[in-house]
């Protein structure tokens, strides 16, 4: 019997999941990857690298979905409608805060790159919003997966109320729309 491989919805969830995940071995995240498409129970991609610390192999093989998504211009995608199954929402709400931070403040003259964290930022905390049930307030704690998912859970529940949540996208949709 074989387990399923995780499905990564595009190469930036991907590429994101992979910059996320520390080295077994020392605890180092950087790592240059190397990316392939193979056969494994499907089509599948996988991305092979070692640690930048201590040299350790590492590899991750994803399942490619059925319809490819081209990437947007202009803007940041991670996926479709569905969660993410790579990522729980925890560690898209980081990730979220982590990228508005690195836009700055509001400033038309800010380069590319800020206005580029800023699309991500809002890309992420739209992935958040993907987790929350149709009939739900918020996202069920049952969606925080990972140790990081789930203490950013508990020290903040009402982070992920979706109100809140889509306060928050809208901010960053505004602040990207003066750009």
């Amino acid at each position: 019997m074989t387990t399923a491989l995780p499905l990564a919805r595009t190469n930036a969830e991907a590429r994101l999941f992979l910059r996320l995940r520390p080295c077994a071995t020392c605890g180092v995240a950087r790592c240059e990857f190397r990316s392939s498409v193979i056969t494994a129970d499907g089509p599948a991609s996988r991305y092979v690298g070692e640690c930048a610390a201590c040299g350790t192999r590492r590899e991750y093989v994803f399942r490619l979905p059925e319809r490819i998504l081209p990437p947007p211009a202009e803007q940041v995608r991670f996926g479709a409608d569905e969660p993410s199954q790579l990522l729980d929402p925890g560690e898209w709400l980081r990730y979220s805060r982590i990228c508005a931070d690195q836009a700055g403040p509001d400033d038309p003259e800010r380069t590319a790159t800020a206005r580029h964290a800023l699309a991500t930022a809002l890309a992420a905390v739209t992935e958040v919003l993907k987790f929350i049930p149709v009939d739900a307030p918020s996202v069920p704690a049952a969606a925080f997966v990972t140790t990081e998912g789930r203490a950013l859970f508990a020290a903040e529940p009402g982070s992920f109320d979706r109100d809140r949540l889509a306060a928050v996208r809208a901010h960053y949709a505004e602040r990207l729309a003066r750009w």
